[in-house]
């Protein structure tokens, strides 16, 4: 093969964008951290922040986003998106940087099998709340195949939501297999209240609020 078939037939992902920030949600909050941020979603999620990278973006091969990603110096690596695993070419991409010795991380949606993703990689899967509008998209039998560093999000938008999250996460026992985390919606829930409600019922999870916003608000590649 020539080397311009070669370079076509490499394996490639379409990207928003790559930026270093410090990770603003989970385990590894606070940290700097490169995100690879994937084109495209399935999902209509009514507190979606990332509208932007439904369509659009620029074709990269994996050799491309991994020197991109060395260039921006961080031990972490979160690949987010839209949602990375519409994309197949996500799943050698996430083996790659562990690999080359990254602490890597996933954002999904929970509507895409997380099965075939490299053990090493910490599986963040946020699972849609009624409010979202996509509960019907949730893989719940996936749940079970977490294990103890990954994490599953709920993002509370009001007093349903956070009901629902806490019946399910009781009958599923999911702070067993994972750390479970309780998100405000940014805008539509007080974070405070949301606290109070976690500590009145004395819920196994971890209360977070969204870093990245607080520094810089909803500001693309921060």
């Amino acid at each position: 093969m020539d080397p311009m078939s070669e370079r076509q037939a490499a394996p490639r992902l379409k990207i928003t964008e790559i930026f270093r920030s410090l990770q603003g949600e989970g385990d590894a909050v606070g940290f700097p951290t490169a995100f690879v941020r994937l084109t495209g979603c399935p999902l209509r999620c009514q507190y979606c922040d990332t509208s932007y990278a439904f369509t659009g973006g620029a074709w990269m091969t994996l050799d491309a986003i991994l020197e991109q990603v060395a260039s921006l110096g961080a031990a972490h690596v979160c690949v987010t998106g839209g949602e990375p695993l519409a994309q197949p070419n996500c799943l050698p991409l996430l083996t790659r940087l562990c690999d080359a010795g990254y602490k890597v991380s996933l954002e999904t949606s929970g509507a895409m099998s997380v099965a075939a993703v490299d053990p090493r990689v910490a599986r963040v899967v946020d699972v849609k709340t009624p409010a979202s509008g996509e509960t019907e998209r949730n893989l719940l039998h996936e749940l079970q195949l977490l294990r103890g560093h990954d994490q599953i999000k709920f993002v509370i938008c009001d007093r349903a939501d956070y009901e629902w999250s806490r019946e399910l996460l009781r009958a599923r026992g999911l702070p067993d297999q994972a750390t479970v985390l309780f998100s405000p919606s940014h805008e539509q829930l007080p974070a405070r209240m949301l606290a109070d409600w976690i500590l009145e019922d004395r819920l196994p999870v971890r209360m977070q609020v969204q870093l990245h916003k607080i520094l810089w608000g909803n500001t693309p590649g921060r």
